[in-house]
């Protein structure tokens, strides 16, 4: 981790394992006990194989929208196996390892997803936009790069109170050209506040791919204007990603300061549901960076080798992954819908006047018309 510029291009990549999963040259393990490294690996797989699911039932017209993390599993996962559970976490919208990992179930992803009476945000947040105040993690905003300045705010909040604890802030490189962005790395740096900016340089911002998004080495050189420390990873490595988490926060602690992390991965799903990747990429492309650099593959084969997995064993978590999956999708899908009337509580701590008159012209619209709406797929309108 570095304050430095070297004043050569690009900027080394930190990396501990090769694609097929051994230790390159004189690179050192991080120190991981085995069974969280093979829960990392389990969480990464199912993480995987979800997606594959909710992409699927969103194309049968069963959930609205979905945005997966094919190909970046090893950056969601590996990032926050490095933190503990007193850092804040900031999400952007392809994060949901991380949500995993802290404890989320996959009962609370398809009540989101589905938007149902259960789910924390009360069916009121598209799908994907988790919300998990009891795991520390911010609800999820649409919005680009608004998390960023609000991370920076929650560690500043630390420091003069003197808590132990980093606030972190995942984003896109595409969300990297928001104004929040630069505001927020100004403002960490100047008031020394203990942040990590975790960027997931996947290679597009929706259907824009990385050299049409600047001309500069990434985002990673961009920490030396503000004085900030900052590393590259590379994001498909889960050994690199846990150490420079690792070691970041460790410094950003010690010396309350702010830390960027780029990450460099590859989307390899559409942008979401809304998007067809094949109009401005290739499926060589995909392909790949699908079959020679799959961070759950790599991260398998390493397993394999050092004697903490098999095929055996990985066919068996297939199916109960499978199962899993599919009886909290069943679940979720035969929930009732949130009460209709829930729209207008959490807006304000107590309701307005006008939502007030609001609600009552909303419960009698739907006593006298409510034969239109479906009701019997919500809650009960109280």
């Amino acid at each position: 981790v570095s304050t430095q510029s070297t004043g050569e291009l690009p900027v080394p990549t930190y990396r501990v394992t090769d694609r097929n999963g051994n230790v390159k040259g004189k690179a050192k393990l991080p120190e991981i006990p085995d069974e969280k490294l093979v829960e990392m690996y389990r969480k990464m797989a199912l993480l995987s194989k979800m997606d594959k699911i909710l992409l699927q039932s969103q194309r049968q017209g069963r959930i609205s929208f979905y945005m997966t993390c094919s190909g970046e599993e090893a950056a969601v996962v590996g990032s926050a196996a490095a933190l503990e559970m007193v850092d804040t976490i900031f999400t952007q919208y392809r994060e949901v390892g991380v949500y995993l990992w802290r404890g989320f179930t996959l009962d609370s992803v398809m009540n989101q997803c589905f938007a149902t009476h259960k789910d924390n945000t009360k069916g009121r947040q598209m799908p994907i936009h988790y919300s998990a105040k009891s795991l520390n993690i911010q609800t999820v905003s649409s919005t680009l790069a608004t998390q960023v300045p609000n991370a920076v705010g929650y560690a500043y909040s630390n420091r003069i109170s003197g808590r132990d604890a980093v606030s972190v802030a995942f984003f896109g490189e595409g969300a990297a050209s928001e104004g929040d962005v630069h505001a927020a790395m100004n403002m960490a740096a100047t008031l020394s506040c203990p942040t990590l900016f975790i960027c997931r340089n996947n290679g597009y911002a929706i259907s824009t791919s990385t050299k049409d998004q600047y001309v500069g080495d990434g985002i990673v050189v961009r920490a030396v204007g503000y004085g900030m420390r900052c590393i590259r990873i590379d994001g498909n490595d889960v050994f690199a990603v846990y150490a420079g988490v690792k070691a970041a926060r460790a410094l950003a602690l010690e010396q309350s300061c702010p830390v960027l992390i780029e990450l460099m991965t590859y989307r390899v799903g559409h942008h979401s549901t809304s998007d067809d990747s094949t109009a401005y990429r290739s499926i060589d492309e995909v392909n790949y960076w699908d079959r020679e650099d799959s961070p759950v593959g790599r991260l398998a084969q390493h397993l394999i080798t050092r004697g903490l997995w098999s095929t055996d064993l990985e066919e068996s978590y297939a199916k109960e992954c499978r199962k899993e999956i599919m009886t909290a999708f069943a679940r979720a899908e035969s929930e009732k819908g949130p009460n209709p009337l829930w729209v207008f509580d959490d807006v304000y701590d107590s309701l307005s006047d006008h939502l007030v008159e609001q609600r009552r012209e909303m419960r009698e619209h739907l006593e006298r018309y409510g034969e239109n709406y479906s009701l019997e797929k919500f809650m009960p309108v109280e």
